[in-house]
This record gives C-alpha cells, sequence and structure tokens, in this order.
C-alpha cells in the first residue's frame, strides 16, 4: 500500500508541480526510471502511465520556462555527441533489416535522451546537482536494499527473475554504476549523509556479489582500483576506500569467488557461457566490418542471430560490440565519445578545482567513479537502454556547465582570486560560480 501511495503522490502530485517547475519532474522521472514502480511494488502498483504523465508535465513545465539556459559551456561537446548517437540511432533505423523493431528501440532511446536535454538546460546551481545526486544514489541504493533483504530472506530474486525486466547480469551494471557513485557521493558530504551513501554503496556492492555477475565483479575490481587514484590523497580518504575493500571482501563469499576465478580460466576450463560471449564477440566484430556505416540496425542482431550462426533472438553480451553491429563505427563513436568525454574533461576540472573546492572535485571523481563501472561491466551485457548511467552522465555534465570555465584556470590563481569565482558565498561549498565565466590562463 506505501509503495501505490507514493508512486500515486509523486505521478499526479509531482506532475503538477512540474508544470511550475521543470526540476523536480526530472528528479520524480528519474527516480521512476531507477526504481520501477510496477516492478518494486508488483502486488500493489498496478501497470499504468506513470513516467509518462511525469514526462508530458516535464516537458510542458520546460517548455513554459523558455526550454531552459542553453549556454551550458564546457558540456556542449557531451551534449552534441549524445544527440549525434540519438540522430545515428535514427538514421540506422531507416536501414535497417526489421525497422518496426528499430523504431521501438529509437522510441525508447529517445524517452533517455529527452530527459537528459531538459535537464542539461535547467540545471544551474550546485544545489540542483546535488539532489539530482541523491536521488540517483538512494533510488539505486533502494532497488539494492530491497534486493538485498529477498536475499537474506532465503530468496535470491535477483538471479531467479531478476527486476525490472533485466535479469542478473544488466541489474549488476547498474549496481556497478552506481556502488563508486554512492562511494564517492559519500566523500563529498559530511555526518550522518557520508554514513548513508557509504551504506548504500555497500548494499549495492553486495547486490553485485549476489548477482554471481563476473562482469559485474570485475567492473567493481576495476572501479576500485580506479577510485585508488581518483580519491584525495588524504589519510582519511584511504582510510573510507580501505574499508571499503574489507566490507567487499568480508562480503564475498566462496560462491562468489569460485564465479569470478572462472573469468580467467584456461580456453579448455572455461564454461559453455564464458565461450560463447568470446565467439558472439567475433561475430559483432565481423558484422561491424561488413556494415561499417549505419551497422544492421538498432535492436537488429537477435533478429538477425539466426542467420548469423546464433539461437534465435540471442543478445551479443557486450553493448560495446553489439551497438557497432548494430549502428556501425559512427554510433559507436558517439556514444563512446559521449561517456568519455564526459569523463575526461570532468578529471581536468576536478583537478583544477580540487585546492578550491574539495567537495566539488568528489563529485566529478563520482561520476568518473560510476561510468568507469558501468563502461567495464556493459562488454559483458548487452543493454543500451540502461538508463543509469545516463542520468549520472548528467550530473557530470552539470558541473561541465557550472564549473567548467574554472576547469582552464591555473589552480594557484583560482586560489587567489576565489571571492571573483565564488562571488555568490566565497566561504562556502554550496556557492555557485556564474555559468559561462571564462577566464584565461594568462591571468
Amino acid at each position: 500500500m506505501k509503495g501505490l501511495l507514493f508512486t500515486y503522490a509523486l505521478t499526479y502530485g509531482g506532475a503538477v508541480v512540474s508544470l511550475f517547475n521543470p526540476f523536480v519532474g526530472l528528479l520524480i522521472y528519474i527516480c521512476f526510471a531507477i526504481i520501477k514502480p510496477e516492478s518494486m511494488w508488483h502486488w500493489s502498483v498496478p501497470a499504468g502511465n506513470y513516467s509518462r504523465i511525469i514526462a508530458i508535465a516535464l516537458l510542458v513545465g520546460w517548455a513554459a520556462n523558455g526550454f531552459g539556459n542553453w549556454n551550458i559551456g564546457r558540456a556542449r561537446a557531451v551534449l552534441w555527441a549524445l544527440l549525434g548517437y540519438m540522430a545515428w540511432f535514427a538514421l540506422s533505423s531507416l536501414q535497417a533489416y526489421d525497422s518496426v523493431v528499430s523504431w521501438h528501440a529509437t522510441e525508447a532511446t529517445a524517452k533517455i535522451v529527452l530527459p537528459f536535454v531538459v535537464g542539461i538546460t535547467i540545471i544551474d546551481s550546485v544545489q540542483k546537482l546535488k539532489a539530482l545526486a541523491w536521488v540517483i544514489m538512494l533510488s539505486q541504493g533502494y532497488v539494492a536494499y530491497d534486493l538485498n533483504m529477498s536475499y537474506l530472506s532465503g530468496y535470491n530474486r535477483l538471479t531467479d527473475v531478476g527486476f525490472g525486466g533485466m535479469d542478473n547480469n544488466c541489474n549488476a551494471i547498474a549496481m556497478a554504476c552506481g556502488a563508486g557513485f554512492a562511494f564517492f557521493l559519500g566523500l563529498a558530504e559530511t555526518g550522518w549523509r557520508r554514513w548513508l551513501a557509504f551504506i548504500a554503496a555497500a548494499v549495492m556492492t553486495h547486490a553485485i556479489l549476489f548477482a554471481f555477475s563476473r562482469g559485474g565483479m570485475v567492473a567493481l575490481i576495476i572501479a576500485g582500483v580506479v577510485s585508488f587514484f581518483l580519491i584525495p590523497k588524504r589519510p582519511i580518504y584511504y582510510f573510507y576506500l580501505l574499508l571499503a575493500v574489507v566490507v567487499g571482501l568480508r562480503m564475498a563469499g566462496p560462491e562468489v569467488r569460485d564465479r569470478f576465478f572462472s573469468t580467467f580460466a584456461d580456453q579448455a576450463e572455461r564454461d559453455t557461457s564464458a565461450q560463447s560471449r568470446i565467439d558472439m564477440w567475433t561475430i559483432c566484430a565481423d558484422v561491424t566490418v561488413e556494415h561499417p556505416v549505419f551497422g544492421i540496425g538498432p535492436n537488429n542482431f537477435p533478429v538477425l542471430a539466426s542467420r548469423l550462426g546464433l539461437t534465435e533472438g540471442k543478445q551479443a553480451h557486450s553493448l560495446w560490440l553489439q551497438v557497432g553491429a548494430e549502428l556501425g563505427f559512427p554510433g559507436l563513436g558517439f556514444l563512446l565519445a559521449f561517456y568519455l568525454l564526459t569523463m575526461v574533461r570532468l578529471w581536468h576540472l576536478a583537478r583544477a578545482v580540487d585546492p578550491l573546492d574539495p567537495d566539488i572535485a568528489n563529485s566529478c571523481r563520482m561520476v568518473i567513479a560510476a561510468l568507469t563501472g558501468f563502461m567495464v561491466a556493459a562488454q559483458f551485457v548487452s543493454l543500451a537502454g540502461l538508463e543509469i548511467p545516463y542520468y549520472v552522465a548528467l550530473v557530470g555534465a552539470g558541473y561541465l556547465k557550472c564549473y567548467g570555465a574554472v576547469g582552464v584556470v591555473d589552480p594557484a590563481w583560482a586560489i587567489e582570486n576565489e571571492e571573483s569565482l565564488h562571488p555568490s558565498d566565497s566561504a562556502s561549498h554550496h556557492g555557485t560560480w556564474p555559468v559561462g565565466h571564462v577566464v584565461s590562463r594568462t591571468h
């Protein structure tokens, strides 16, 4: 009953508020995209158009408020990469073997891209970025909490039926993305908020482990290594990272370790699942070379799987290789550029602002860590429609919009001129630097 009240209150109450404040609609839309009310509370929440209602109100509110602020600074290249991916998606659909399947996939992708566009134009402050980050973290954390409770009660729902129409491997991608995000969000917070974020990171990590997803486990380890290099060089932060590693190792039981080490077995010892993925990846590479421009069409790999020597309806079990096969090299290039540009530019921004505002630097790092986990795990699962990495990237793009101009500032100069960069609240980490404020390195 609580789930039903929660869903109805956010849907209808949120829709009204979104007409005047579209940012509220954006937060609710992203929350629903992650927790999927019909799946989370399937016994009480009937199938409905909850996300669609919020989306319509969001778009109407966005239009009524002048379509936001398009002065997005260093986030412009990130946005253009995503729009290029969306455009290539549509163009590839025109060339697809099964255009009906492709256009359904195009529509689903547009439902992710459009909220991103709305978000990057209406986010204009750190307060909004923090609110977005917390909605993402709490939503994914709640999903992980619910799956943990099911597992601890004796029923591993994640491996048996999955969640939200996704299997254990797909959910492991979402958790790998969310765990790094939650950990660095904790570093950017203080007091009880820090520990709440750390707890969310822990339950997401545990969900990856009992999902028995080798891709998720590899991604988790690589994200941990990346976090070691990203983390500020301060003893307390190293302590938090060491604590995370100890907790993670403690949660990994014998079955988890056996499943993980099977990833690195010799070919003769690989299980059927692992070997079949190698075969499918090879087929994907061959298809991409044969159809290098537009590919075979969005979501058409399963349609043509039987003609490629695979079981009918088979996915490629690699997001990147399947995108290459279905959209060609340009489509794959746009998608990779979207994520990599976000990460690289945030890395430079984090280095520039760290002496001035460590919390902002940690917020940049949380996006980098999250997307690293996602990009690694995505090599093992085909799921172009997973929404959380797009919205994590939106957080990163928001920081590039609000603070990106400071990324070209020499850190020493920035410290000397803190008041000019932080005019609204130079002593606080919650102020905002002016959007579009560009300062030359020659100052």
